[in-house]
């Protein structure tokens, strides 16, 4: 870079910081945490976008801000390791590489350092728990019976492989009583609570495991039937547990659907985080087909945006015989409605829009 432009970049950033303290709104963060993304100087993104969230938290564009800061240090650092495991590799390098690479979603270069690190560390189960956690990923997101069977596949490989690893028979358990198939499950799980002996969560789990519908041992047969209707046989243990009275973030979230749901037009509603989904409006039950087309939606724009480099996909309407599908998402956040025609749909969107923010912040504030 010339030093002319270069004056010019700290003079902008000079005005950026000026306004952004006199004047401060979401756009001017953004504005500012771009330029510092521009110059990779992620860190410093970072920080900008965390200080507008405290003063807008609500803002998705500074929430966009701060997953770009992060994803460029992540970038940093997985160009960092890379150079150390040419040096010397080690399997926590690769563990922590192969962890980077499922934050940043790069499924190809994920495969890439599995198999370099399996090759090197051949007796080293850790490559294949890895992997079987960005297929359990995968699957958990978009219900997709492939990635379940390369899920199950990855783990049971751990299993044989090291029949005493703790993480990759929890995972494989629940994997398999989500999607019905608990008599197997409960195998890993006894094994499990063996290795972990005196764990009450371990133990409370067991119980709850042993109370659900067993729905066959067929695997294959039952991801097909939960990619089919779009929705898992069980939710996760710890999401059916008796949740505390007064459970506000979760309230304000049903309060929103409602809401959304009695915009005129509206004839379906839904909020989904990962797996689990709230709904309202004409929506029969789990195995409604606008579950699954609404992450099918989703899943596609997210893809066409990062081939094509132009961001994140954020909100996405769908036209057709049955009217608008109008989808807003973040990360594993999404909310979708179903509306008539004459809906007005900048009114739909920008309340979809503040519900996924309202979600959001609730979650950081729960976790602070």
């Amino acid at each position: 870079m010339h030093l002319v432009q270069r004056m010019k970049i700290w003079k902008e950033l000079r005005r950026l910081e000026q306004r952004a303290h006199e004047e401060p709104s979401p756009s001017t963060f953004v504005d500012l945490g771009q330029v510092h993304i521009n110059l990779e100087m992620y860190g410093k993104a970072q920080a900008v976008a965390e200080q507008g969230l405290v003063l807008f938290p609500k803002s998705t564009e500074l929430r966009q801000l701060l997953d770009c800061a992060r994803r460029g240090l992540r970038r940093h650092r997985a160009a960092d390791l890379r150079v150390r495991l040419t040096r010397s590799p080690q399997p926590k390098l690769y563990r922590e590489l192969a962890q980077l690479q499922i934050d940043l979603g790069d499924a190809t270069a994920l495969q890439a350092t599995c198999k370099e690190w399996s090759v090197r560390f051949p007796d080293d189960a850790g490559a294949w728990i890895v992997l079987g956690q960005a297929r359990l990923l995968a699957f958990y997101r978009d219900l997709a019976a492939r990635e379940g069977h390369e899920a199950v596949r990855c783990l049971e490989r751990a299993v044989q492989m090291d029949a005493a690893d703790a993480e990759a028979r929890a995972l494989l358990g629940e994997l398999l009583y989500r999607i019905g198939a608990v008599s197997i499950s409960l195998e890993h799980l006894r094994v499990l609570e063996r290795l972990r002996r005196g764990d009450p969560e371990l133990a409370g789990l067991l119980a709850r495991v042993a109370r659900l519908a067993d729905h066959g041992t067929d695997v294959a047969a039952l991801l097909g039937e939960v990619e089919e209707h779009g929705s898992l046989a069980h939710p996760s243990v710890a999401l059916a547990a008796p949740r505390p009275q007064g459970d506000e973030s979760l309230a304000r979230i049903r309060d929103g659907l409602a809401q959304v749901a009695e915009i005129p037009g509206v004839r379906k509603a839904t909020f989904i985080k990962g797996s689990r989904a709230l709904v309202r409006g004409a929506i029969r039950d789990g195995k409604d087909p606008f579950l699954r087309v609404v992450r099918v939606i989703a899943k596609a724009a997210h893809r066409f945006a990062r081939r094509l480099e132009i961001g994140c996909a954020s909100r996405s309407v769908v036209d057709g015989g049955f009217g608008h599908l109008c989808v807003c998402v973040f990360g594993e956040v999404l909310a979708a409605v179903q509306c008539d025609r004459g809906a007005d749909l900048e009114r739909v969107l920008g309340e979809l829009q503040e519900l996924v923010a309202d979600s959001l912040y609730a979650a950081e504030v729960e976790g602070a």
